[in-house]
């Protein structure tokens, strides 16, 4: 398994749709940086939101998740209250190769203000918009600056294809769109 490379990253997207809409270097000026870095992609997160907020007293159940729990917000800025927590969705569609796998990780920028992005990996053949988790840990409110970088994904190559791929196992986050709550 190796990690791959700007180079690698580059033509996957331009010549197999890998990442669209793709930025072929790090966009930087006056922003949260975004695009293609040495060893990974800084993708953005889109004007689209879901707050989670407590008026309704609900108990956070994956297995039978209350959509009511959220507050639906769209806008450039989005303040996620003290210790809450938010969902978004990538500006990016990404379409996975067979033999990769990939990890997210937050960008610098937002962990020094105390804000965590948790990503699950994208599986060998996963597509789909991703959506994102966004936790404020901080007991102040905090701003997500919509259509600028908020996480870094790292590519890993592996030396064989897998047997059975998400796509494959006909997996429930299959061709996401928009944000997406959990399933069971």
């Amino acid at each position: 398994m190796s990690v791959k490379s700007d180079k690698w990253i580059t033509k996957m997207a331009k010549e197999h749709g890998m990442i669209e809409p793709f930025e072929g270097r790090q966009v930087r000026d006056g922003v949260i940086s975004y695009g293609v870095s040495s060893y990974g992609y800084d993708m953005r997160v889109a004007d689209e939101f879901k707050i989670f907020t407590n008026v309704n007293s609900s108990i956070v159940d994956p297995k039978n998740f209350d959509p009511k729990s959220f507050v639906e917000f769209k806008g450039a800025v989005c303040i996620v209250p003290p210790n809450s927590f938010a969902l978004a969705r990538s500006v990016e569609y990404f379409r996975i190769p067979r033999n990769c796998l990939t990890i997210c990780v937050g960008k610098s920028t937002y962990a020094r203000c105390g804000i965590i992005v948790n990503v699950t990996p994208f599986e060998p053949e996963w597509e789909g918009f991703v959506t994102l988790e966004i936790s404020n840990t901080t007991p102040l409110p905090a701003k997500i600056y919509a259509n600028e970088g908020l996480c870094q994904v790292i590519f890993f190559e592996s030396d064989e294809q897998c047997e059975v791929s998400y796509k494959d196992k006909k997996g429930k986050y299959q061709s996401q769109q928009g944000i997406v709550l959990p399933k069971l």
